[in-house]
């Protein structure tokens, strides 16, 4: 053949390549977006074709007093793509201590509280827990919704469990560590080994570096702690009713409270109930951390603020944190009570953070919409300027909506709500008033504490001794309250301690009057009086002495429905949250000196206006 043919012949064959390679590129598998969401790619949607594998980071901490770093337990799932393809992706994260399973809360592991206040309880038992899981899975969460949509999914188990090394400390130091390292390694600055105590490296070749946390109560604990790091790379936090301070979970304004459907239980009981972590440990952990550091600042017997209880709030480290916040709860929620959401995402506001709230009516977790969490790690991880940023800040569902139709709103708590103040009027053993105007010598009124009556009990009874209760007139209109509900209470205990509880209510009470509100409950919180000076050193009362206390009630956005009644309850002893002294107690309180203060969307006309006739 002649050169010319050759060379011919040749450049149509590199023209005929070259005209493939855009449908070769074309072919290759990528995130898709449509509306500013990430969408369900079928080159994605694939278990079988799916990798899985694990490998243990290691972190900057020894916990377990072995002389060497912890090393977490990490599994990953990914595209087949990010072998075959080169393909980088960011990926969302969820690590928890309760992957590898929990001890059994069987009699004697929770605290007994059938006991008089500040008298040292009895002892507990302490349980074990049996390792659960087999390598390399360590949870499926979070899996089937984000892999398809273009995302790698990551777990690790919490320090001292599962496959994790060190020990759990119930919001130490090692737990906001341990994410820090496994989100370090994804960004190449920390090392990652096949084994737990072996040199084989393994690198996250596959990963874009930006990285997205989420989960549920203490999973959605662990983004928040991850973020107070300031890690690089973790760039959006979805913390779905997250304990956000432990002292305000098993604490409130010095009173020793347990969280709600687990009374009796403490951080040490916590500590017991997810340390799943190695056996020939547990020894050592149990004796540095439960039986010493806990043992010691817990303080079981005043309930006061202390330095143990400062190391284990959030709130307090939020400094260096910059990951933008998409946070969620239940109004309902009295396991992690509504408020540690609130405090957590006015601060983040405050620090110029992108923030946004989703509440709903419901209980114990909820997340928000999956197209509202698709916005938000769409745009944060994979950088698609969808606008979230501009959306509402707060997304509240509404009385009956289902809780994937919020409405939206300005902010939380509504920024048309405007406190206010009523006042009470007498009426024991039946039911006084409340109302906006002051009514002169009102007098005192007493109660005697009983914690064998439940709260629902006392606010249907017509008659009882066993609590105060202060009434509206009937509400002709709706009346929105959203935000923090204050009281100012000036009252005298017969005894040296007392519980104080106290509860807004909607009456008549009728059961299940919507599909999310199963009772009339509004909202509540609870005091210890001997702390009406300071929430850090209780003081004993003086029998018959009036003694004066704010405190907060927790957050609440809920319209009250024409027809009912808005009524404060105080009682002394709440059966399901506080201990149980010996009934007797007798609580007298100054009416004159006593004042609630409730935020009103519209503030006192609006309300004014509600109870005319």
């Amino acid at each position: 053949m002649k050169k010319s043919s050759v060379l011919n012949i040749a450049a149509c064959f590199a023209l005929l390549f070259l005209g493939f390679l855009p449908m070769a590129n074309a072919q290759k598998a990528v995130p898709v977006f449509e509306n500013g969401e990430a969408q369900i790619v079928p080159a994605f949607n694939d278990p079988e074709k799916w990798i899985r594998h694990d490998l243990w980071v290691e972190t900057e901490f020894d916990t377990d007093g072995d002389g060497k770093p912890d090393r977490m337990h990490v599994d990953v799932t990914r595209p087949f793509q990010t072998d075959t393809e080169g393909l980088k992706l960011p990926i969302v994260y969820e690590s928890s201590p309760y992957f590898a399973g929990t001890a059994s809360l069987a009699d004697g592991v929770l605290w007994n509280v059938k006991h008089e206040l500040g008298a040292t309880p009895p002892a507990r038992v302490n349980p074990t827990v049996t390792r659960r899981g087999e390598r390399p899975i360590i949870s499926n969460s979070q899996i089937k919704t984000w892999v398809p949509r273009g995302y790698i999914v990551v777990h690790s188990s919490s320090p001292g469990t599962g496959l994790s090394q060190g020990s759990p400390t119930v919001g130490g130091d090692n737990e906001s560590l341990a994410p820090k390292a496994v989100i370090d390694w994804l960004n190449g600055r920390a090392k990652g080994y096949t084994s737990p105590d072996g040199n084989e490296e393994v690198k996250a070749f596959w990963s874009t570096g930006k990285v997205g946390m989420t989960g549920t109560s203490y999973n959605g604990t662990l983004p928040l702690a991850a973020a107070t790091t300031g890690v690089e790379g973790l760039e959006a936090i979805i913390p779905i009713a997250p304990n956000t301070s432990y002292y305000h979970y098993y604490r409130s304004n010095g009173l020793i409270r347990s969280p709600g459907g687990y009374l009796g239980e403490d951080i040490d009981v916590l500590y017991d109930f997810i340390h799943s972590g190695d056996e020939s440990k547990r020894a050592y952990n149990n004796k540095t951390v439960r039986d010493t550091e806990m043992k010691n600042g817990m303080d079981r017997i005043t309930g006061d603020y202390n330095d143990f209880w400062a190391g284990r709030d959030y709130l307090n480290d939020m400094g260096p944190m910059k990951a933008a916040l998409l946070m969620s709860h239940g109004f309902n929620d009295w396991n992690v009570v509504p408020e540690h959401s609130l405090r957590i995402s006015e601060a983040a506001k405050a620090k110029g953070i992108p923030t946004q709230i989703y509440y709903h009516q419901g209980g114990h977790g909820g997340p928000p919409p999956m197209s509202m969490m698709n916005r938000w790690f769409t745009r944060y991880l994979h950088g698609v300027q969808n606008g979230v940023e501009n959306d509402a800040k707060a997304w509240i569902v509404r009385e009956n909506d289902p809780n994937d139709k919020p409405t939206a709103y300005a902010d939380y708590p509504n920024p048309e709500a405007k406190p206010v103040q009523f006042f009470l009027s007498k009426g024991a053993p039946k039911a006084g008033g409340i109302s906006t105007k002051r009514s002169a010598n009102q007098g005192k009124e007493t109660l005697v504490d009983n914690y064998s009556f439940s709260g629902a009990t006392l606010a249907q009874a017509e008659v009882t001794e066993h609590r105060l209760l202060y009434v509206s007139p009937v509400l002709t209109a709706p009346v929105h309250i959203s935000g923090k509900v204050k009281v100012s209470i000036k009252l005298a205990s017969s005894k040296p301690a007392a519980n104080l509880s106290v509860w807004l209510v909607s009456l008549p009470w009728t059961e299940g009057r919507n599909s999310k509100i199963t009772d009339n409950l509004i909202t509540r919180g609870w005091a210890d009086p001997q702390n009406y000076k300071s929430l850090r050193e209780s003081e004993p009362l003086v029998p018959g002495k009036f003694y004066e206390m704010s405190f907060e009630l927790q957050p609440d956005d809920q319209i009250i429905a024409a027809g009912q009644q808005i009524g404060v309850m105080i009682m002394s002893s709440d059966r399901e949250f506080t201990l149980w002294p010996a009934p007797g107690t007798e609580l007298t309180v100054d009416l004159d000196g006593t004042s609630i203060s409730i935020p009103i969307v519209g503030g006192t006309a609006a309300f004014e206006k509600a109870v005319k006739e």
